[in-house]
């Protein structure tokens, strides 16, 4: 897609996404930039041939947020130039992976969500100043055992109590995996059953993923959203309407709908690939209600202080709706995805498709959701012989 990114209003108009937009200065030289998915100024990167190794390499420049719009291209072509000029004269040097600390930085580059748990869990440990030539088992048997021992924090409020929890196998899992995938991409497996086996210690807890039973019917929703406070009714309709992850919907921005197709492009999910859905009348409605009045890389559901929702501000409204309403203890965000895509295996929809449009894989839909799939299609059969 060609665009022209010293334009302030074309850089507006670009959609959120991985892989930033690029503008070819000379030759081996490029400067781009890649949107905010949170409304935010965006962040511009640098790119230069170098002829020593036969690849482009890449350095962030940052965001330039302390100067004016118009301005920023410039500032970022200037540092771009002088990226490609240090790459073209060797001035450049690889840099050095020698501890586990440093393998994870360089992963985190393209993971947000593994950038957050390595500063929780690894940054700080002494993990992190082990080298990686000198990486064994044991060593990472100990940070999960220290992992394991680490409460799960629930309310993250700087006032008041703070609330933890014993840590869930499935957040155990899912903090493993992330450091799991760092080494994975610097070194090579070890020979099993020996202390070389880096990777045996970081194992998966087997069924950790607990089964969301909790299922709210059309009735129940509709109670929870009439009661739902005025600045968060927009979000939760969203999440009743919409099989999203409730993180996915919080990220949309107004240039992610399309207005006049009815698709919706989800950028930010757990998957972190783009996919783009169509969406049914209502919810393209409400989408195109959100959208009014806003610049295309405005937050789509956004708060009143101008900020997008995330799990500490949708938790509280959610909480208490649900209370008055009378629902069962435990209802959160996840409970709405969880009963929309119920619905929808009832409706007998393929799960495959559910699995497309839910953001994820057919074999978690059909470990969740298979018998329900198996008990509607005994209910159509028991029409037919009727």
């Amino acid at each position: 897609m060609a665009c022209d990114l010293s334009k302030v209003g074309e850089r507006e108009r670009l959609k959120p996404r991985r892989e930033p937009y690029w503008n070819r200065l000379r030759g081996g030289c490029f400067v781009g930039f890649r949107p905010s998915a949170r409304g935010g100024a965006g962040s511009w990167v640098a790119r230069a041939y170098d002829e020593d190794s036969g690849s482009y390499r890449h350095k962030a420049l940052g965001d330039f947020g302390d100067i004016s719009g118009k301005d920023r291209f410039t500032a970022a072509k200037k540092d771009a130039e002088v990226f490609a000029e240090q790459v073209e004269t060797g001035g450049v040097a690889e840099a050095k992976l020698e501890t586990v600390g440093d393998a994870c930085r360089v992963y985190a580059e393209t993971s947000p969500d593994a950038e957050g748990r390595f500063k929780r869990y690894v940054y700080g440990d002494q993990l992190a100043k082990v080298r990686l030539d000198k990486l064994r088992k044991r060593h990472l048997i100990d940070w999960r055992a220290r992992l394991e021992a680490t409460p799960a924090q629930i309310s993250r409020r700087k006032k008041g109590e703070k609330r933890i929890r014993e840590r869930a196998p499935a957040t155990i899992n899912r903090d493993m995996a992330v450091l799991r995938a760092a080494l994975t991409k610097v070194i090579a497996p070890g020979t099993p059953k020996t202390e070389a086996a880096w990777q045996e210690a970081l194992r998966a807890i087997p069924n950790a993923d607990r089964q969301r039973t909790l299922y709210l019917d059309r009735a129940q929703r509709r109670a929870l959203l009439d009661l739902i406070e005025l600045e968060a009714a927009p979000f939760v309709e969203a999440l009743c309407l919409l099989p999203l992850r409730p993180g996915a919907i919080a990220a949309l921005t107004v240039a992610d709908f399309d207005t006049r197709t009815k698709e919706l492009t989800i950028g930010k999910d757990k998957t972190g690939k783009l996919r783009r859905i169509q969406v049914p009348e209502k919810a393209a409605a409400l989408l195109s209600a959100q959208s009014e009045n806003k610049l295309p890389a405005a937050a789509l559901f956004m708060r009143t202080n101008g900020k997008p929702w995330d799990k500490n501000s949708w938790k509280v409204p959610i909480g208490a709706a649900a209370k008055a309403a009378d629902l069962p203890v435990g209802v959160t965000a996840y409970t709405l995805r969880h009963s929309t895509i119920t619905d929808l295996v009832q409706a007998g929809l393929p799960l495959l498709t559910i699995a497309q449009i839910s953001g994820t894989s057919a074999e978690m839909i059909e470990r969740h959701y298979g018998h329900l799939a198996s008990e509607a299609a005994v209910a159509a059969l028991s029409q037919l012989a009727l």
